[in-house]
């Protein structure tokens, strides 16, 4: 019995036609899919595409978050983490400092430091270059995740370095794997609208690419909410798959649930359930030649984090110490979560835990 034998839109059933003989859907196709009804279909069609690329495994990390500054020269509209120099509650923190919050909140299986902060025009590109020097030294045998495509390119802009020479320096440091955001939505109209101060889409896709040609491997992510057009969100995904079919080099695509202006704001300025499973097992279907779609806890909760492992997500993120950005903007989810209860929510889907690196290399599978 398959929920499209009650489905009566054609259309849905040529787009499922089009899935289960792994052709590519269009633009078009997209759309539909995201002002459809059907969840239930559109749910089915992800989970069959999921099942097939990772079978039930679900995949996490034990991932630690770090902000070396909050400060910022941008004023995007919808981040609540940034602030000016000098205002309460800013810092930008030394390498020992950052030590200090290290040491007392690192758990002894830590595999991935998750680091990414403001665009802080204060201090110079070298600064950023020993903040990650100085971590891999003292803790080698935790893989450094650090920075965002814009992040990149504030400092190309900053130090007067190429996309390539600013990784290089990097890499040559410790760094092995960029962050997915700054992405936000690919559209003009979009960042014109929300303020994005930083790198555009071009920036963005082109950092990404250097980073690919280097042979990094990077995550992927999109910020949606109530302000863009579903047209827009489909075509974020078509610029993602291009680059993805140029050159193979990102990992994973994270849908990210907007989160309110306000930590008081109420819960009709956030997303819907209904909008972040559909965001996910969109994702899934449009992006045909990703490996892996992330159910990103942090923003949508746990308990629909599981119902997700089930329309297309394979990752369930990680444990994460101290999630703040998200946070600060009003999420009122966990700010982490331990192994014990990742594990239990991955197999309460009914799928199994699969414990891995930042590489997608498998370290433990929990039957």
């Amino acid at each position: 019995m398959t929920l499209l034998s009650t489905a009566s839109d054609s259309r849905m059933a040529e787009i499922a036609d089009k899935v289960r003989a792994g052709q590519r859907l269009s633009f078009e196709d997209g759309v539909f899919l995201y002002k459809t009804e059907d969840l239930l279909t559109l749910g089915q069609l992800a989970n069959e595409v999921n099942l097939r690329k990772n079978g039930k495994k679900v995949y996490f990390t034990e991932t630690m978050s770090l902000y070396f500054t909050n400060v910022c020269e941008s004023h995007c509209a919808f981040c609540s983490f940034r602030k000016d120099q000098g205002e309460e509650g800013s810092y930008t923190l030394t390498p020992q400092e950052m030590f200090d919050y290290v040491d007392q909140h690192i758990t002894p299986t830590a595999r991935e430091f998750h680091i990414v902060g403001g665009h802080n025009p204060n201090v110079p590109f070298e600064y950023y270059v020993e903040s990650i020097r100085s971590l891999k030294e003292r803790y080698p045998n935790v893989t450094i995740k650090a920075y965002t495509a814009a992040e990149i390119d504030f400092y190309h802009r900053i130090s007067g370095l190429s996309y390539r020479e600013v990784l290089e320096r990097l890499m040559a440091v410790g760094l092995e794997s960029l962050t997915g955001g700054g992405a936000e939505i690919l559209s003009d109209q979009y960042r014109n609208k929300m303020r994005v101060e930083k790198a555009g889409i071009k920036q963005y896709l082109e950092v990404h690419r250097t980073a690919h040609q280097l042979g990094m491997r990077t995550p992927t992510t999109m910020l949606y909410g109530p302000v863009e057009s579903v047209e827009e969100r489909v075509q974020h995904l078509m610029q993602l798959r291009e680059l993805q079919d140029e050159t193979n080099g990102f990992q994973v695509f994270i849908p990210l649930s907007m989160q309110p202006t306000s930590p008081k704001a109420g819960i009709r300025r956030r997303n819907s359930a209904y909008d972040d499973l559909r965001a996910i097992a969109i994702g899934r279907l449009m992006l045909d030649n990703f490996q892996h779609v992330k159910a990103y806890f942090i923003n949508i909760g746990t308990q629909l984090t599981q119902v997700a492992l089930t329309m297309g997500a394979s990752d369930a993120h990680g444990t994460i110490v101290r999630e703040r950005i998200s946070h600060a903007a009003g999420a009122l989810t966990p700010a982490g979560i331990t192994r014990e209860d990742l594990v239990w929510l991955i197999k309460g889907a009914g799928r199994i835990p699969v414990e891995r690196d930042t590489l997608y290399n498998e370290v433990k599978v929990y039957e």
